[in-house]
C-alpha cells in the first residue's frame, strides 16, 4: 500500500487507498473592515441614486494561511461580523465551511434573515471557502468542481444618471474589447426610456445583445408596453419590469410580452425559500442570484442546486473576482453581470482582479483560492 503525504502549512494529509485524512485545524480569527469608494460619475437607476460603494472586507485565518470575502453592504454588516459572527465561527474546522454557515444561520434566527444578516453571513462564508481552498492550494473553481473553463459576462451599467454621451461610450467600449452582451438602466421616465434604448443601439450595433433593468420602476401594465416598445431595437432581457416582490406581475410580464425577450429577477434573494417562491411561481425566465447576498457560495450552490431542478438558467449578480469561480462549478450559469462599480472597486483593492478576454472570465489557476490578494495600502484613504 503506497503512502502519499501532501504539505498543508505546518500540518498534512495523508492520502491512502482507504481514503484521505485530514488533522482538523480550527478557524484562528475573523477580521472584519469596511471601505467606501465615491463613485467616478453620479449613478443612479429607475428607484434610487447613489454617489458611493461600501466594501466589506472579511479575513479568516487558519494556520498560516488566511482567506478574502465581501460584500457590498452598509457598514452595520460589519458591526455584526465584527460583534456576532467572528465569535461563532472561530474555533470552527477550516475545512468544514457548510458547518461553519449552519452555525451562523442557527446563532442569527432572531435577527431576521434577510438583509444585513445574509449579507455578513455571504462575506464570512466566501472568505472560508477561499481559506479551505487556499488550504489545500487548489483555485475555488477546482475545490467546488469546474464544469467549464471560463464564465460568458455581459458589460453592466449604463446610469439613468448619464449622458446620451456617457451612455453611447460606456457601451460601446465594452463592444470594442470583445463583451458581446451589454444592459443599461432605466425606470425613470417611460418616455425617455425608450430614446435613451435607442440611442444605446445605435451605439452597439444591430448584433450585440441589449439588455434592460428597470429594477422594479414600473407598474405592470406599463412594463408591457415598454416591452413592445423595446423589442422593435431587439432587447432580448428585461430586467425586474416590476418589482421582484411581485411574482404575479413577473409571471404576467413573462407570459405576455414579446417571444425572445427573457424576463429575469432574483438578485434581492437572501435565502434559499425566495428562490423557491420565484421558480414555484414561474416568474422568470432567468434567475439572479448574488452570493454576496443569498449567504455566500454556500447559498449560491442551493440556489444552483433549485435551477437545476426547475429546469431554469442561472445568472450570477455583479461581484465578478467571487462569481467567476462560482460560474464555473455551476452548471445551470447562463452569464454574469460585469457591473461597472464592482469592476472598478476590485481591481482598485484586489491584486488577481481579472480581465474578460473574447467576452468571458477565467480563473487564474495558477493562483490557490479566488485567485485575489488584499491591496491593503491602496484602500486606506477608503477605509469608512
Amino acid at each position: 500500500m503506497k503512502e502519499y503525504r501532501v504539505h498543508c502549512t505546518h500540518g498534512s494529509y495523508v492520502t491512502k487507498e482507504a481514503g484521505v485524512t485530514l488533522s482538523r485545524i480550527g478557524i484562528e480569527r475573523i477580521e472584519v473592515s469596511t471601505y467606501t469608494v465615491p463613485t467616478n460619475l453620479p449613478e443612479s437607476d429607475g428607484t434610487l441614486k447613489w454617489n458611493s460603494t461600501t466594501l466589506v472586507l472579511v479575513r479568516a485565518y487558519g494556520e498560516s494561511k488566511h482567506g478574502l470575502g465581501y460584500t457590498y453592504a452598509d457598514r452595520a454588516t460589519s458591526t455584526l461580523i465584527q460583534d456576532r459572527l467572528s465569535k461563532i465561527v472561530e474555533g470552527q474546522d477550516v475545512m468544514a465551511p457548510a458547518s461553519s454557515w449552519n452555525a451562523m444561520i442557527c446563532r442569527t434566527r432572531n435577527l431576521g434573515r434577510p438583509g444585513i444578516v445574509s449579507m455578513a453571513i455571504s462575506a464570512v462564508d466566501i472568505a472560508l471557502w477561499d481559506l479551505k481552498a487556499r488550504m489545500l492550494n487548489l483555485p475555488l473553481s477546482t475545490l467546488l468542481g469546474a464544469v467549464r473553463e471560463s464564465v460568458p459576462i455581459y458589460g453592466s451599467g449604463g446610469f439613468t444618471s448619464y449622458s446620451d454621451e456617457q451612455l453611447q461610450g460606456q457601451l460601446a467600449g465594452w463592444v470594442e474589447h470583445g463583451i458581446t452582451r451589454v444592459k443599461m438602466k432605466i425606470g425613470r421616465d417611460a418616455a425617455a426610456d425608450v430614446r435613451r434604448v435607442g440611442i444605446a443601439r445605435a451605439a452597439i450595433g444591430p448584433t450585440v445583445e441589449l439588455f434592460v433593468d428597470a429594477n422594479g420602476a414600473y407598474s405592470r401594465k406599463q412594463a408591457l408596453q415598454q416591452a413592445e416598445k423595446f423589442a422593435d431595437m431587439n432587447v432580448s432581457w428585461f430586467e425586474e419590469p416590476v418589482s421582484s416582490d411581485d411574482l404575479a406581475g413577473l409571471r404576467l410580464v413573462r407570459d405576455r410580452g414579446p417571444a425572445g425577450m427573457d424576463i429575469a429577477a432574483g438578485e434581492y434573494g437572501y435565502d434559499a425559500d425566495y428562490f423557491r417562491r420565484m421558480l414555484a411561481a414561474g416568474a422568470v425566465d432567468v434567475l439572479q442570484a448574488d452570493a454576496t447576498r443569498c449567504g455566500g457560495i454556500t447559498g449560491f450552490l442551493q440556489v444552483a442546486a433549485l435551477c437545476e431542478a426547475h429546469h431554469v438558467p442561472l445568472s450570477a449578480h455583479t461581484a465578478p473576482s467571487v462569481h467567476t469561480h462560482l460560474g464555473c462549478a455551476v452548471t445551470p450559469l447562463r452569464h454574469l453581470e460585469y457591473f461597472h462599480d464592482h469592476v472598478r472597486i476590485e481591481s482598485m483593492f484586489f491584486d488577481g482582479s481579472l480581465s474578460p478576454v473574447n467576452g468571458e472570465l477565467a480563473p487564474d489557476r495558477s493562483r490557490a483560492g479566488m485567485g485575489i490578494e488584499f491591496k491593503h495600502a491602496d484602500a486606506q484613504r477608503f477605509v469608512a
